[in-house]
Order: C-alpha cells, then sequence, then structure tokens
C-alpha cells in the first residue's frame, strides 16, 4: 500500500486533511500525518513514503528545510507544499526544490484531493520508469551509444543477429557470413563490443524475451522458441542464471510494478 505523509504543525490544519484524505482514500492508501518537520524527518528514516503534503511555514524545519534534507537523502517522493497567499515566494521556491505542486490556504478540499490524486499519479508513473529501466540490458545501451564506432564488419554481425534472432545463429555462422576466419572475428567483436560473441548473443535474446514477456501475453515456450532457444527449459535455465528468477516470475514482477495493468 502506498503512503502519504501530511506535515503541519497546525493540529487543526493537519487533522483535517488527514480526515478529508482517509475518506477519499478508503483504504487504498495509508495517510500518515507529522506534526513538525523535524518528526516527519525521523519518521522517514524508516518509513518509505510516495507523496509528502507539507506546510512551508513551521517552527524548528520548515518545509523547504525539510525537502533541502530529503533531497541530501536520495530522490525526493512527490511533494506538494501548502502555503497562504503572503507567503508565495515559500511555495516557489519549494517547486524550485522539486515540489510536485503546492495548495494555498485555506485548503480547499476538492482542490486537495484533485493534487492528491495527480500526486499518486505522478509517483505511478516514475514506477513505469523505474521497470522500464530495469527492462533494459545496461550493457546494450552502452554498446548501442559505442555503435557508431565499430567497424563495417561487426555493424553487420549485429544486423545479422538482430534478423535471426529466432534461429540458432552461432560464431560460426555469422563469421561465414562476413567471410572472416571465425577465431579473427571472435577476438575482433570482443576487441571492439567489450563482450565476448556468446554474452552478447545470451544479452541480446534475453532482452528481447524480456520484451515480449512484459508487452505480450506470449506463453513462455513460445517466447523462448522466438529468441532462438530450442527448449523451453533451457531457456528457463538461461534466463534464472542471469535476471535472478524465472520469466514466469519477471513477468509478475512487471505486471505488479505497472498499476496500469490489471
Amino acid at each position: 500500500m502506498k503512503t502519504l505523509l501530511i506535515v503541519d504543525d497546525e493540529p487543526r490544519t493537519r487533522l483535517g486533511i488527514q480526515k478529508t484524505l482517509v475518506a477519499w482514500a478508503a483504504g487504498k492508501y495509508q495517510i500518515e500525518s507529522a506534526a513538525s518537520g523535524v518528526e516527519a524527518l525521523e519518521w522517514l528514516k524508516t518509513h518509505p513514503v510516495h507523496v509528502i503534503i507539507t506546510d512551508v511555514r513551521m517552527p524548528e524545519i520548515d518545509g523547504l528545510q525539510m525537502l533541502e534534507t530529503l533531497a541530501a537523502r536520495g530522490p525526493l517522493p512527490v511533494v506538494i507544499v501548502i502555503s497562504g497567499h503572503a507567503e508565495f515566494e515559500y511555495a516557489k521556491r519549494s517547486l524550485q526544490l522539486g515540489a510536485f505542486d503546492y495548495v494555498l490556504k485555506p485548503v480547499d478540499k476538492s482542490i486537495l484531493i484533485d493534487t492528491v490524486q495527480r500526486a499518486f499519479e505522478r509517483d505511478s508513473g516514475r514506477d513505469r520508469m523505474d521497470a522500464m529501466e530495469k527492462l533494459v540490458d545496461p550493457k546494450l545501451l552502452e554498446m548501442g551509444r559505442d555503435e557508431a564506432r565499430y567497424s563495417s564488419s561487426i555493424k553487420d554481425a549485429i544486423a545479422y543477429i538482430y534478423d535471426r534472432l529466432h534461429d540458432t545463429v552461432g560464431m560460426k555462422q555469422v563469421a561465414e557470413h562476413l567471410h572472416l576466419n571465425p577465431s579473427y572475428f571472435s577476438v575482433l567483436f570482443k576487441e571492439q563490443t567489450g563482450v565476448t560473441f556468446s554474452d552478447y548473443l545470451t544479452r541480446i535474446r534475453l532482452q528481447k524475451a524480456k520484451e515480449l514477456l512484459v508487452a505480450t501475453r506470449l506463453p513462455i515456450w513460445e517466447i523462448a522458441e522466438k529468441v532462438g532457444y530450442q527448449t523451453v527449459k533451457y531457456f528457463i535455465k538461461v534466463f534464472k542464471d542471469n535476471e535472478g528468477m524465472s520469466p514466469r516470475q519477471y513477468r509478475q514482477q512487471s505486471l505488479d510494478a505497472d498499476p496500469s495493468i490489471q
């Protein structure tokens, strides 16, 4: 369950916001509160939070100082700032520090709920981005950036592999296509790409498999065939060895991370 934290030193405002959001959330989100920036920072050391609503004017540590401290710890949650008209400069500064939006006092219930709803949507968007980052092999990304510097032979080899990913393509077959000695091609490939041919082939097959697992409902055995594995048993073994989980577990984890898929 995702968590929202309300930080305000005024009990009436804090409890009023909490009561409104608890009724709106109807158990979908956990709504917590803190009576000061100091209390909030201490609580946040041991509790993950997805959205924060904070007043800008508070004793000891104000909302801006709290944001600065949180930013130094790591990525900020989605932050909504509460401010009065006379405190607009504070609200503007909070936006510069990375706050998502601000709500003016006195707090209008409908505006509050709309802003919180958009904040949770923003947080869900971050979840989807995190899932997409996990989908892409960082070594393949690095190779993609360096590809312009590869020789024409290596570029042709990579294109040839992509076109025949569903086949049981091997180094000897690619070397013959390029009219190169397999041993020479093996050294050349490692020298330019930084990975062995077999490592690259595994990475590119698993990359395609992960895309199919997330974007389609194809059965595992069919995905194994589409990425060049002759048996589903071997495909599952290779996948687990490299990803630390089975293809089925990877698919389920990806679905769980994307709240737009029910």
